[in-house]
């Protein structure tokens, strides 16, 4: 199983090995498995102030759907409905669980071919940890995010639209693009205070070193409010952290070197 915490901290999860997650609507998350397809699984979470809310949005899921029923799930209730649907000539069924706690609600779906079962859904939510605001969680290294992705593609785009746009170069992600770096570094483009650039420069250099040596993996930290993209050894366990490439060096004073 892999480990998934959703963006902001509010739950955790896991969710079957061979399954990655996808892009869907903003808010929502979407799992499956590319080559062996079981279903389509989404959740979303959604917070309030009062401390009724996921007991009250329950109560009214319940009034307002005739068919739904309460199912228990590793200790957890959830109300319980579905529908069919069909697309294509293909017949769906579409399962929905809502589920909180607090000011916590959680909704899911599983959406399969009609006449498969529901056990991986099943499986994930009895898997699910709300978290509680405010409290601190130890830090964790989990299956890189879509989050995250969209974050090492913006900086990865950013240093490579810096040096064709200040050095006249192609950048192409490979180790003589760290000389370039080094001249952007030397040529001091860039001021101490300029986080962002120092931390695309580090991510760039991470993505580097993920397409020149064999074994390193990107990865998501979470570590309390932090959330980032992390580089990882699959086979030492060592971890390179993008913003201690260069930021963190700008921040004490030091030579941010690329190159030897």
């Amino acid at each position: 199983m892999k480990r998934f915490i959703a963006p902001q901290g509010w739950f955790a999860m896991s969710y079957p090995d061979s399954w990655n997650e996808f892009e869907d609507e903003p808010g929502s998350f979407l799992f499956y498995d590319p080559d062996q397809w079981e279903g389509n699984f989404r959740i979303s979470a959604y917070r309030d102030a009062s401390p009724e809310f996921a007991a009250l949005s329950m109560r009214q899921e319940q009034a307002e759907i005739a068919s739904a029923r309460l199912v228990q799930l590793a200790g957890r209730t959830w109300v319980f409905s579905q529908e069919e649907f069909q697309e294509d000539g293909t017949d769906y069924t579409t399962c929905f669980w809502l589920g909180g706690e607090g000011g916590t609600l959680l909704s899911a779906s599983f959406t399969m071919e009609r006449g498969a079962s529901a056990a991986p859904a099943e499986q994930i939510l009895a898997s699910v940890e709300i978290r509680r605001e405010g409290a601190k969680y130890p830090a964790e290294v989990i299956p890189v995010r879509l989050a995250e992705i969209a974050c090492i593609d913006q900086a990865y785009e950013w240093v490579e639209h810096e040096v064709k746009e200040r050095l006249k170069r192609d950048f192409q992600g490979t180790e003589e693009d760290l000389a370039s770096m080094q001249q952007l570094v030397d040529a001091g483009c860039y001021k101490p205070k300029q986080r962002d650039a120092w931390l695309a420069l580090g991510i760039a250099y991470c993505v580097i070193l993920a397409n020149e040596v064999d074994g390193w993996e990107w990865r998501t930290l979470i570590d309390g409010n932090r959330e980032a993209p992390l580089l990882l050894h699959v086979d030492s366990g060592e971890q390179l952290d993008p913003m201690k490439v260069a930021w963190s060096k700008v921040k004490a004073g030091e030579k941010v070197q690329f190159v030897s």
